[in-house]
């Protein structure tokens, strides 16, 4: 494909993260319209976020291997009809069993489906650092993007409008990629039918996954729930590795491949991702919370305020492909945790000194900035890692991996801001912030190892 082929190919996918991501966050400032309309609870509207972000953590490795058995546009375009469909449910829904059955079952299934095969047909149809760099630039900075506007444009919609005209917005942005993807997007693998699917290395590892993730976004209530949760989920992923191990052995193919997790570089920059996925959203929580807490601030203002930070990431994702071609991967992930936490720094010691509104946004723009810097360069070196025929794998536990990472931000966010650790409850904010710069302290130390140069894997 010639150069704009491919920039052509990157508007839909591009556009395929931003809605996941979008819908991912935009939730958050409709829960009273959605509690009051519906007739149910705010517990109960959280449950519905909480299933979505369980199934989607739990279905993505399996729908990343789909992508190898079925096709990658297949994939994508099969689980943006289900997300589309789940989105209109989602919109008529009378209650709540069918908000959860058309926002969480189905959006959940569905962005589990179509995420992969985004990140595998980035992957295989640029070669190189710096062209892999302009493709993921493009839908890391949409992922970016979406997750920072949510709130700002579901509560532009749900304020002027309704929340139920949201989920008709994300269902008209699906047809518009749908419409793109069938017209521009060319598998260039064609898929092998025969491959096998490992159900039962699907069952251990959805279980595995959604036992961890439970617990983790059970941490503000039940400390010893949590720790249970995830012993167990860790047990049985636990028993899934040894599975895998078995199938192996046994010459059949399993859902993951061992040899994902020999790679030292990509190991590295899962947890680089991990990590980055968890300040990003743990900033974003907290920032919102005491936003809406302790200053007042409506679904509007407080999108408006964290704009800051989204103009940060578009700002770095634009620069991906410039930055790539005149620094290394480790660098660019480097100066990107150091550049967050100078961020976080700035963003304290600013509030401290002043109440006004303008205090916020120095800080966020430059914890923006650090997150989009390294967004690009950690999914590059993992995916850059593998040949194309590990591309639907590496592609689904990468994606896991960084879903994990947002559950962890929310979760320990919200469990120091709700556990009593502070003499305040303002405190509690300041608290959190700190804990999560030291989270990218921790990034920084983890990017250190990664190598100074970084090579695509063979073909």
């Amino acid at each position: 494909m010639d150069s704009n082929a491919l920039r052509t190919v990157l508007v839909p996918l591009a556009l395929a993260q931003f809605i996941c991501s979008f819908a991912g966050s935009n939730m958050n400032v409709m829960i009273n319209d959605i509690g009051r309309d519906l007739d149910t609870t705010v517990q109960g509207v959280q449950l519905a976020i909480t299933i979505f972000l369980l199934v989607m953590a739990a279905l993505m490795i399996p729908g990343g291997k789909l992508t190898d058995r079925y096709g990658r546009k297949r994939c994508l375009t099969a689980g943006l009809a289900i997300y589309g469909v789940g989105a209109v449910l989602s919109a008529f829904a009378p209650g709540l069993p069918v908000l959860i059955l058309g926002n969480s079952i189905l959006e959940g299934v569905g962005t589990a489906l179509l995420i992969p095969p985004v990140y595998i047909l980035a992957t295989m149809l640029f070669t190189g650092v710096t062209a892999r760099a302009r493709a993921f630039g493009a839908i890391n900075g949409m992922a970016g993007i979406g997750a920072a506007t949510g709130p700002l444009i579901g509560g532009l919609i749900t304020t002027a409008l309704s929340w139920r005209v949201a989920f008709l917005f994300q269902a008209l942005v699906v047809v518009v990629i749908l419409v793109l993807s069938r017209r521009y997007v060319r598998d260039p693998r064609p898929p092998d039918p025969t491959r096998p699917f490992d159900v039962r290395g699907a069952v251990l590892s959805s279980t595995g996954l959604v036992l961890i993730v439970s617990g983790v976004l059970a941490a503000d209530d039940n400390l010893w729930l949590m720790a249970g949760l995830i012993v167990a989920g860790v047990f049985t992923l636990v028993w899934f590795f040894h599975s895998v191990r078995a199938k192996e052995r046994a010459g059949v193919e399993p859902l993951l491949s061992t040899a994902l997790f020999r790679s030292r570089t990509s190991n590295l920059g899962l947890v680089t991702q991990n990590l980055q996925w968890l300040v990003l959203m743990g900033v974003s929580f907290v920032v919102s919370a005491y936003l809406q807490v302790v200053r007042g601030y409506n679904a509007i203002e407080t999108g408006l305020i964290l704009t800051a930070a989204t103009a940060g990431v578009l700002l770095a994702s634009l620069s991906a492909e410039r930055l790539a071609r005149r620094h290394a991967q480790r660098s660019l992930v480097l100066t990107g945790f150091a550049v967050t936490v100078t961020g976080i720094a700035l963003f304290l010691a600013l509030l401290a000194f002043s109440p006004q509104v303008w205090t916020f946004l120095p800080g966020l723009f430059l914890i923006g900035l650090g997150i989009g810097a390294m967004l690009t360069p950690s999914v590059n070196v993992v995916q850059s890692s593998f040949p194309d025929a590990l591309q639907g794998e590496i592609s689904g536990l990468s994606r896991s991996v960084s879903n994990l990472g947002s559950s962890l931000g929310a979760a320990i966010a919200g469990t120091i801001l709700v556990a009593g650790i502070t003499r305040t409850p303002e405190r509690a904010y300041a608290l959190a912030m700190v804990v999560l710069a030291l989270v990218a302290l921790g990034g920084m130390v983890v990017a250190s190892f990664l190598p100074r140069t970084t090579t695509s894997a063979a073909r």
